[in-house]
């Protein structure tokens, strides 16, 4: 019988992996030696945090997302906690704010502050003390302001409420104990309503995020989960584990009913945790295993197959843990859809990969990027518990386009001042933040203000100088095409002006030489 492939239309077919150059990536990183099934990564459009070894207690290093290259081994922690950290997640809403949980079975809010450090930071803004046993997973709701929950060893996921003046917080507004084993993931649906989780159990649960309680649970005996992803607006779960015969598994789930799954496939026989993670506004599903060197990825649909797969970027080096940048902080120049930053700890090395869609046009291009979530919350932290339900606030990530920002951002300095990467520990409020490649960021805080607007005095223009140039009338170049040409014009010029050099030093040879004959004519006469 002949087999007759079926070839699938589909705009991500060739999405590759692009690896960042070594000054591009961050050298001499001490990442944890934690045997924690957790990414130890958390990534936003301004810093990088990781968690890091440290004698005596808990830390992770805050790094700016500019400062790449060789890290200072005397680098500033964010350290406070008693025991080791064992999760962390920046507010998407703050990118100043980040939370983290702690085997001391405490979870802290930390304020990062945008002047220079030169110490090791201790001030938290807020604790939260309600657990029993230590915390291994944080999660911010996707929609609400405030709004954070934890999972603990105490076999509890509570909610918290942020939104109060107290700095030490005992009582969670709401706490779920429907769990008889240790959580081992949380997962929200796009609007937050729902809350999916996994258990040491090998169950799924689909819970009610606000009320607590279960509207799903599956008994299949055929499928161990160990993570579980929202597949955004499809109605779909994620989840990966370890299928009958020990092999790594990924099954797709409908939420509405988690008796069977909808389709499951066996990928190979190692033991590292599958680590999921799904862009929404591309239908793309990313599978990164715990101590492997590669990334595969897929293509997410509604109907059947339900899950097509693309390719696999594959590398020597495993990754120990794993962060991705929220698509805000992407590089849309360069067609860039999705970014990790792999933890390598036999190099202390993070590395940026960014995944590439191949285009030839270098304009915007629409239809990989829609609106996606921006960074201004859809509800308040009181309307969510009094039972409302509100999708995120859409932002387009066209460039110069008005994108929603968590605190105004910093005032711009001219490049030339800019820290290298070999800079001591600064956390600088003045620089603009850049991607982790070194490619510049796809939009500027000057562009989101009018160009020409009446009445506009010359204080305005002069703030949109960047080096002595307007950034308006001779933009910076944005492709490969442009630096090239601009490249060109710039030997041009310095080629006319070595010319120019050359005449006038013939010039002054000759009247030298017309100086020295006068002399010579007026001494015989």
């Amino acid at each position: 019988m002949s087999w007759h492939p079926q070839y699938r239309s589909s705009k991500f077919r060739h999405v590759f992996g692009k690896p960042a150059s070594k000054e591009n990536c961050y050298d001499s990183v001490p990442i944890t030696h934690s045997v924690h099934d957790n990414h130890f990564c958390a990534v936003n459009p301004h810093f990088i945090a990781v968690v890091t070894e440290c004698a005596g207690g808990g830390a992770f290093l805050v790094i700016p997302l500019h400062q790449t290259g060789k890290l200072d081994p005397h680098y500033p922690k964010v350290c406070g906690h008693r025991g080791n950290v064992l999760d962390i997640k920046w507010n998407p809403f703050d990118d100043f704010e980040i939370a983290s949980a702690s085997e001391d079975a405490t979870i802290k809010i930390w304020a990062i502050p945008k002047q220079l450090l030169s110490r090791n930071f201790t001030a938290y803004r807020k604790e939260l003390a309600g657990h029993a046993r230590r915390v291994g997973l944080v999660e911010w709701h996707p929609t609400a302001a405030n709004i954070l929950f934890s999972a603990g060893y105490d076999y509890k996921v509570m909610v918290w409420n942020l939104d109060t003046k107290e700095s030490v917080i005992v009582s969670p507004v709401k706490t779920i104990d429907c769990h008889q084993d240790v959580i081992l993931s949380m997962s929200f649906n796009t609007n937050g309503s729902l809350l999916a989780t996994t258990c040491k159990d090998r169950k799924i649960r689909v819970l009610d995020a606000r009320a607590g309680t279960v509207l799903q649970e599956a008994s299949y005996k055929g499928h161990r989960a160990n993570k579980v992803l929202f597949l955004g607006n499809l109605k779909k779960l994620l989840s990966t584990g370890t299928s009958r015969w020990n092999n790594r598994q990924i099954a797709l789930w409908d939420q509405d009913d988690l008796s069977v799954p909808l389709t499951e496939e066996d990928l190979d026989g190692s033991s590292g945790v599958l680590f999921p993670f799904y862009d929404a506004d591309t239908s793309m599903l990313y599978v990164v295993g715990k101590g492997d060197g590669n990334i595969r990825y897929y293509e997410v649909s509604a109907d059947k197959p339900h899950l097509s797969y693309l390719t696999e970027y594959r590398s020597y080096h495993p990754q120990k843990g794993i962060g991705f940048m929220p698509k805000r902080g992407l590089d849309v120049s360069t067609c860039e859809i999705f970014r990790f930053y792999k933890l390598i700890t036999t190099k202390s090395l993070i590395e940026p990969i960014s995944m590439i869609v191949p285009r030839r046009s270098e304009s915007y291009q629409e239809d990989i990027y829609p609106p996606t979530a921006g960074a201004q919350p859809s509800l308040t932290a009181r309307e969510w518990l009094s039972g409302m339900d509100k999708g995120p606030v859409l932002v387009s990530l066209r460039p110069g386009s008005e994108l929603l920002s968590p605190r105004p951002l910093p005032p711009e300095r001219p490049l030339s001042n800019s820290l290298p990467p070999t800079s001591p520990h600064l956390l600088d409020q003045t620089a603009v933040p850049a991607a982790a490649d070194g490619r510049r960021p796809f939009s500027l805080p000057e562009e989101k203000a009018p160009r020409w607007t009446a009445g506009h005095r010359l204080e305005e223009k002069k703030a949109w100088l960047t080096n002595g140039f307007d950034i308006f009338e001779c933009p910076p170049p944005k492709t490969e095409n442009e630096l090239l040409q601009m490249f060109y014009r710039q030997q041009e010029e310095i080629r006319r002006l070595r010319e120019l050099v050359t005449q006038r030093e013939v010039q002054a040879k000759q009247l030298e030489l017309e100086i020295k004959n006068l002399r010579m004519s007026s001494e015989w006469s």
